[in-house]
């Protein structure tokens, strides 16, 4: 009783955990569903606001009356102000209880102060209404804000990929030799459970009957299938390819090696750094050098000249502070640099990851499926007779076989456009071949092990393959070996070309791999990779990437299993290539579409001309307040220079237009 109650809590544990997580990505997607909506409708009322207001007009030279105008526009700008404004001043109060006021603090402020200042002026009759301004900055922020709310919406669901791996029922074998199912919440220690062909195996344990071939390359990342036999052990998770095992568990709920591989992307992608947003620190600056330079301005111009006079100096200086470029200036570069990863095959699902990856040290790949095409192919053959008849015997006994050897003798000889030939007499071996009469012969097609059932030797010729680092398909004719297929997995193209690339550009690559040690090196070896580690297992590869980033690297991890998923969030840049698994790929901070590892290289120059064209632009944006400001303040006033909010207004939105004409300059020099 005791352990039924420990699985359902860890059950209802990690049900919490993904829940949460799915929480965490409702609430960005909320975020950014609500600044469209604000967006939309704000800039709606914003139309007959810019119509009707007198300064609008003045510029572009027409005139528009309506009754109750001066009434009207107060009104719809009200409007604007609350329900537009509302994220911001709600998000204002967020910042000024942490005492780190920034851009939220800033536009807040920006547009309180063009507001109430413009309905001032109703009652007043003082100064000039800048409803307009108001309308327009409000739009734009809330344009910025969504645009950099969808690059951001990065809330991973890897944690409910991972789960949807775990079998949710199990057949449990009664002491009586009775047959239940179970859920897999109900399975304890000790239980001995039947899986068939295809299934999944709902919980660690040893094989206590019968033999079978087991994809683990979820764990391992290794591409073969291992042999499972009486005393083995097997892992919750993998898949049973061709035979019925008995299985006992020693492990369970939580204890599981699935289960544990769930923590630890848990754990990484709650230890994921975020580093603080450049525009958003900009515009703390901008905020403090604001509000320092209008409190002066007010202080000196009040013994300098009237109390109203200084007011309206003040409020000047606070309303040319506003951002209206400053909002743009990395939302815009983010959209534009997106679409061209896009084109480029290469999708940006964290911004921050993909700024960091500008200055990364060392690019970390995992073989299987990422340096290699990830699927087994036939490389070799060596037939003691004639080689197409050889050929056509394996194609006639593999047929039906859904095994990944199979699969790839099959397509190999439909490639030479070899046909089968009609079989009787059929018997499958799980885990170890097959047997049929094929033209009156007794053939048989298998690995090692129908080599040690069969007791057949190998003729002296194929001794030399025996220690070969490759898979290894026999096949026999009436007790003599006829030939043998060697099969391996292939590099990637341009792989080597890319390594080369990285080192170019004096970045370093390590290969980290749950394959052996000789499959490695050959593997390194072709790649030109010279740091590798092999016989890695998911925990181990973030063991190494947790060493590489406390000698002070930014490290980037590059792979597509699942066994990635947990390296993959806790390097500081995740890269998932399109061939991979769904939860490499939900784990990951950018996807690259295609398996073309030249997209890496792809990837690390755009990310330098991103980041270098963000800073300009917050130059750009910010640059025009270091000679307003002071103007405003009235600094040149004795010299008979001076700066009037309408003015202000025009360097304002010219900053603006400017930010954006950079923006798209990014699209000439991708890769530079």
């Amino acid at each position: 009783m005791p352990m039924h109650q420990h699985t359902v809590s860890q059950n209802h544990s990690r049900h919490t955990d993904t829940h949460t997580t799915h929480d965490h990505t409702s609430g960005h997607s909320h975020h950014m569903h609500d600044f469209k909506q604000r967006f939309i409708v704000s800039l709606i009322v914003t139309i007959p606001i810019l119509l009707l207001s007198s300064m609008i007009q003045e510029w572009f030279g027409f005139v528009i009356t309506l009754p109750y105008q001066n009434t009207i526009v107060p009104l719809l700008s009200s409007f604007i102000y609350l329900y537009g404004g509302w994220p911001f001043l709600t998000m204002m109060t967020e910042e000024i209880k942490s005492l780190k006021p920034g851009m939220m603090t800033l536009i807040s402020m920006a547009i309180s102060v063009a507001y109430f200042y413009s309905a001032s002026t109703l009652f007043f009759h003082q100064g000039k209404a800048f409803f307009w301004e108001l309308a327009t900055l409000i739009d734009i922020m809330l344009i910025g804000h969504y645009i950099e709310s969808k690059s951001l919406l990065s809330a991973s669901s890897a944690l409910s990929e991972l789960v949807k791996l775990m079998p949710q029922e199990a057949v449990r074998i009664k002491p009586d030799g009775s047959q239940e199912e179970v859920t897999v919440e109900a399975l304890q220690v000790d239980d001995l459970i039947l899986i068939r062909p295809g299934e999944k195996i709902p919980a660690d344990g040893i094989v206590k009957e019968g033999e079978s071939m087991a994809d683990e390359a979820f764990l391992t990342g290794e591409s073969k299938p291992v042999h499972k036999k009486s005393g083995k052990s097997v892992y919750m998770g993998s898949t049973n390819l061709d035979g019925i095992l008995k299985v006992q568990i020693n492990k369970s709920g939580k204890e599981s090696y699935l289960s544990q591989m769930l923590s630890l992307v848990q754990e990484a992608s709650r230890s994921k750094s975020h580093t603080q947003d450049l525009a958003n620190r900009a515009a703390g600056w901008l905020f403090y050098l604001s509000v320092s330079v209008a409190a002066v301005t007010f202080a000196v111009w009040s013994m300098l000249t009237s109390a109203g006079d200084s007011v309206q100096k003040a409020i000047t200086v606070l309303i040319i502070a506003c951002p209206h470029a400053l909002g743009l200036a990395v939302p815009l570069v983010t959209a534009i640099s997106t679409s061209l990863g896009a084109q480029k095959g290469i999708l940006i699902r964290h911004r921050e990851a993909f700024e960091k990856l500008r200055n990364v040290d060392v690019i970390c790949f995992d073989k299987t499926g990422t340096l290699t095409n990830g699927k087994l192919s036939v490389t070799e053959i060596y037939a003691m007779q004639e080689e197409e008849k050889m050929l056509q015997y394996a194609l006639s006994l593999e047929q039906n076989s859904e095994h990944s050897l199979a699969k790839a003798i099959i397509d190999y000889a439909k490639e030479r456009r070899i046909k089968p030939i009609p079989i009787t007499e059929f018997e499958s071996y799980p885990g170890i071949g097959a047997k049929a009469k094929i033209e009156g012969k007794t053939m048989m097609i298998g690995g090692m092990q129908l080599l040690e059932k069969a007791s057949l030797d190998i003729p002296e010729p194929m001794h030399k393959y025996e220690t070969k680092e490759a898979s290894k398909v026999w096949l026999a004719v009436d007790g003599k070996i006829l030939g043998l297929f060697l099969l391996e997995d292939s590099i990637r193209k341009h792989a080597d070309q890319a390594i080369h690339m990285l080192e170019s550009m004096g970045i370093q690559s390590y290969m980290l791999t749950g394959d052996n040690a000789l499959v490695a090196a050959e593997v390194a070896k072709q790649t030109g990779i010279t740091h590798y580690e092999a016989n890695l297992l998911p925990d181990e590869k973030l063991q190494k990437i947790d060493q590489l980033k406390k000698e002070g690297k930014i490290v980037a991890m590059v792979g597509d299993g699942i066994n990635d998923a947990p390296a993959l969030l806790k390097a500081d840049i995740g890269i998932a290539i399109g061939a991979g698994t769904d939860i490499a790929i939900e784990s990951a901070d950018i996807i690259l579409t295609t398996s073309e590892l030249l997209r890496v290289t792809d990837a690390i120059k755009l990310s330098k001309a991103t980041y270098r064209k963000m800073v300009q632009n917050l130059w750009w944006a910010s640059g025009y307040n270091i000679i307003a400001i002071p103007l405003a303040a009235g600094i040149l006033t004795p010299w008979g220079i001076m700066i009037k909010p309408a003015l202000g207004a025009v360097l304002m939105s010219l900053s603006t237009v400017i930010v954006a004409f950079n923006a798209q300059l990014l699209k000439d020099r991708p890769s530079r």
